[in-house]
């Protein structure tokens, strides 16, 4: 073999010499010789763009078009003479950009901390035995088992299928899947769409099984040879479209007054030059430049505290989304109950005990290869919960023997259509075909029961046993079977088979599901029960843990199948329980509640739930559910609880909480202030606040701002799905900015007629008012209470503390007088200051509860 990867065309090579080139077997690697390949050929990942290291993200600091605006400004401020000037702006741009690349870092570094908790894995052969391994320890030679629903995580030369479809749209760019092959390719071009026996890495399993050699790894697939070119956009989620709505909303008005007051103070005489830096460090202090500091750092916190209630955020965008839900679309199993199946009984036809059912339930499964029972690893059964569970068993035991005793010859995988699987077995000199699956999907291939024909009165016999379990809450899986000549069979050969009998499960009811239902209808959320169990057995389960179903009517897949258009839509609107359902009746669902512009979070963990986890506005997923599904979904949860979504959406909410406070501070001070310094330049003889004056103040407000993430949430707040409303912020930008504007105005009439303040004391007055009323307006936006019944966090108090003491500071300073022309206040023009101050905080109070009751938000 070549150390760098494996280049022969193994495609064109039968399997055993495939095997014989790999130096390798039927029965894969050993251990020890795992371990040596990854030493030569390294782990199993494709190198990519995904994290930044700490160059990129500080060359991104200045990459924006503001920052590099400001660097022009300076350069031209220090060739003019103005060497001062040109040092404070360089300063402050280099204090801002070391600020975000700080937190930018840290917040990188918590994502990629959080990564290391998803991990695929791959089934493999290792010393000859079954066992699961993470996928970056494949090596050239593993012997890789393909299963329904598996990421496929190397290229990997099949050796046998059965059925087996593969979705190759990742790579080739056609949604129609790809039936594979064992035999032999001539072909030499190594492209997807070319090579029928060859599985790609990044394809999935779409049906049915098979089994390879895994012939490339990591850089040397066909994925790691392409991954520039297969790259997807990434997916504008609702937080998103939101942010950037806000922000071409936010930087139309400001090129507008940009523009304006350049021209303006120009043409009055001021100087073009000196016009220019003021427009420039108008625009900075209207910008909220630290809005992507804000937003990282609170989605990375958010991340950080979901963490530790063990869910794994892979967006962390989805995150704010979260919050917004207003609607959870989830199965029973693992959320009302404990998914923790437990066969408690098999029955024949007649309700009797019977060996023969449990034997052939234990046969026909996917927990494990007929032959290797024995050969159980520490994980556990691999295979679906139903199949784990009867191996699980404790009649299980007094079995092991004699399933040695049988050979499985082939298989009919489950699929979402016929509901059931089928399995041939040599049984002593027989070969048996050993149906098991829902009830009624049995009972559709059956013509006997006891080698007797299945009459009527019979039939509805087993349908009312049935339906008599069901009703309890327990679920069944009924068995059948047939002795057939041949060595192979398919799908068709499922008919007139002999029924056997039932296979009785229980799935306990969470004792936290009645809370947490509760729990998620005080938060405004509603809850939608769609799943594939039988409708007498969800019924049951909802009433357990006192969920209440809308006009106690739960709706079944078959009803939903003879709805016309347009009713479909009035159905899933009005219920909230639907059974039976499949995989595109999920989709479709979500599909309809998305159009009635709902936010959604669809939790599913199997193959067939990519579609509609891709669909919702949050897809959730859980550790052990199928790579397709963990891939598709923005959240993983490694408990699945209803518990754990409602600590995420309340975590959500108070994301998109603190996020908005940074915007309505930033729109209503900063707009308010730099309006009036922009008019005020339009009728006073000389520029209100120099640019580095507006630059330290637009810097020092940004500091208690940057601590909002930490900010304490009123409960008030969280008890309903909160949405983006650009009408309500513009709204609050000219209230607010409008009442900032009007103290402005006093503050400048009172130096100018009552006090005579020069310029620079005039500037330094209007500094320190600018500065502190950002503080002011902070802590009366952010809550709706009055101040004195919402704590504000410890962070937010100190940071706001320090601030007014750098305020003041500032000004009495050498440093502030050379460097920013700030001079001394005299005690009565600090107290008017003071006084403007306090009249202002109690105004916004005082209009923060108008305003809120004006507009109904």
């Amino acid at each position: 073999m070549d150390s760098g990867g494996v280049k022969e065309l193994l495609w064109a090579l039968p399997e055993h010499e495939v095997l014989k080139k790999l130096e390798s077997s039927d029965k894969g690697l050993n251990s020890d010789d795992a371990l040596s390949r990854i030493n030569k050929y390294g782990y199993n990942e494709i190198k990519t763009n995904g994290r930044r290291n700490w160059s990129d993200i500080l060359v991104s600091q200045f990459k924006s078009p503001l920052i590099f605006t400001l660097v022009i400004a300076a350069v031209i401020s220090y060739f003019l003479g103005e060497h001062t000037e040109a040092i404070v702006i360089i300063v402050i741009v280099l204090l801002n950009s070391f600020l975000g690349f700080f937190q930018e870092y840290k917040a990188e570094k918590v994502v990629e901390e959080l990564r290391k908790y998803i991990t695929l894995k791959a089934k493999v052969l290792r010393d000859g035995e079954e066992e699961e391994v993470d996928a970056k320890n494949l090596v050239p030679g593993d012997i890789v088992l393909l299963n329904l629903g598996d990421i496929v995580t190397a290229d990997i030369r099949l050796v046998h299928v059965d059925e087996l479809v593969t979705d190759e749209s990742v790579l080739t760019g056609e949604s129609v899947p790809v039936l594979k092959e064992v035999k032999t390719s001539n072909e030499t071009r190594s492209l997807p769409q070319y090579l029928r026996n060859v599985a790609f890495m990044g394809t999935s399993v779409a049906s049915g099984e098979g089994r390879g050699v895994v012939i490339q790894t990591g850089e040397n697939t066909f994925m790691g040879s392409m991954a520039t070119k297969i790259k997807q956009k990434a997916h504008e989620d609702e937080f998103q479209k939101n942010i950037r709505t806000f922000s071409d909303m936010l930087l139309k008005v400001i090129l507008l007054m940009t523009v304006f007051i350049f021209i303006a103070n120009a043409v009055l005489g001021k100087g073009i030059f000196e016009s220019f830096l003021f427009a420039v460090a108008l625009a900075v202090g209207i910008i909220p430049e630290a809005l992507p500091i804000i937003i990282t750092i609170t989605l990375s916190n958010g991340a950080i505290f979901m963490a530790k209630k063990k869910v794994v955020v892979k967006k962390l965008s989805s995150l704010e989304d979260f919050g917004n839900i207003d609607t959870v679309c989830c199965d029973k199993t693992g959320t009302l109950t404990n998914n923790n199946f437990e066969l408690v009984d098999y029955l024949n036809s007649e309700g009797k005990r019977s060996e023969k059912v449990l034997l052939y339930g234990l046969l026909c499964n996917t927990s494990k290869q007929v032959k290797q029972v024995k050969q159980v690893k520490k994980g556990g059964f691999f295979g679906n919960y139903i199949d784990k569970a009867i191996w699980e068993s404790k009649f299980a035991k007094d079995f092991e023997k004699k399933i040695d005793n049988y050979d499985e010859l082939d298989t009919n995988e489950f699929d979402f259509k016929r509901k059931r699987m089928s399995v041939l077995v040599r049984m002593g000199k027989e070969n048996v075909l050993i149906a098991k699956g829902a009830p009624e999907w049995i009972l559709e291939v059956c013509t006997n029961f006891d080698h007797s024909v299945i009459t009527k009165e019979k039939l509805a016999e087993i349908k009312k046993r049935v339906l008599s379990y069901e009703s309890q809450g327990f679920t069944i899986i009924s068995v059948a079977s047939k002795i057939i000549e041949k060595k192979d069979i398919t799908k068709s050969d499922e008919c007139r088979m002999n029924f056997e009998g039932f296979l009785i499960f229980i799935d306990p009811p969470k004792k936290s599901a009645k809370e947490s239902i509760m729990s998620l209808k005080k938060l405004g959320v509603s809850i939608k029960i769609i799943t594939g169990d039988s409708p007498l057995v969800t019924r049951k389960i909802c009433e357990e843990v006192g969920f209440q179903i809308v006009d106690n009517t739960v709706i079944t897949g078959e009803e939903l199948d003879k709805l016309k258009d347009g009713v479909f839509e009035e159905y899933v609107s009005k219920y909230n329980v639907f059974a039976r359902i499949d995989p595109d009746k999920k989709y479709r669902i979500v599909e309809v509640l998305n159009k009635e512009g709902h936010i959604v979070g669809f939790l599913g963990d199997g193959a067939n739930d990519a579609p509609a986890l891709r669909a919702a506005d949050v897809g959730i997923s859980v550790d052990s559910g199928t790579g397709i599904a963990k891939e598709a979904a923005d959240v993983i949860l490694l408990n699945k609880s209803l518990e754990v979504l409602t600590e995420g959406i309340k975590e959500g909410r108070k994301i998109f909480a603190n996020i908005t406070k940074y915007i309505l501070n930033t729109i209503s001070a900063n707009f308010g202030n730099m309006f009036t310094v922009a008019a005020s330049s339009l009728f006073l003889n000389f520029i209100p606040l120099l640019p580095s004056q507006i630059l330290l103040n637009n810097f020092v407000s940004d500091i208690p701002l940057l601590t909002i993430v930490t900010d304490n949430v009123d409960e008030e707040f969280l008890k309903k799905p909160k949405k983006w409303d650009i009408s309500f912020i513009s709204k609050f930008m000219v209230y607010f900015g409008g009442i900032s504007t009007f103290f402005d105005l006093v503050l400048i009439f009172g130096l100018m007629y009552l006090f005579n303040a020069n310029v620079e004391l005039f500037r330094t007055a209007w500094f320190i008012e600018s500065a502190l009323s950002e503080i002011i307006i902070t802590f009366a936006i952010r809550t709706r209470l009055s101040l004195f019944k919402s704590k504000p966090s410890s962070w937010l108090l100190l940071a706001s503390i320090i601030t007014i003491i750098f305020t003041f500071v500032i000004t009495y300073t050498v440093i502030g007088k050379d460097l920013f022309e700030f001079v001394y206040m005299p005690i009565n023009i600090l107290l008017f200051v003071s006084g403007v101050l306090i009249a202002y905080f109690i105004t916004a109070e005082l209009a923060k509860k108008l305003f809120y009751k004006n507009t109904g938000v």
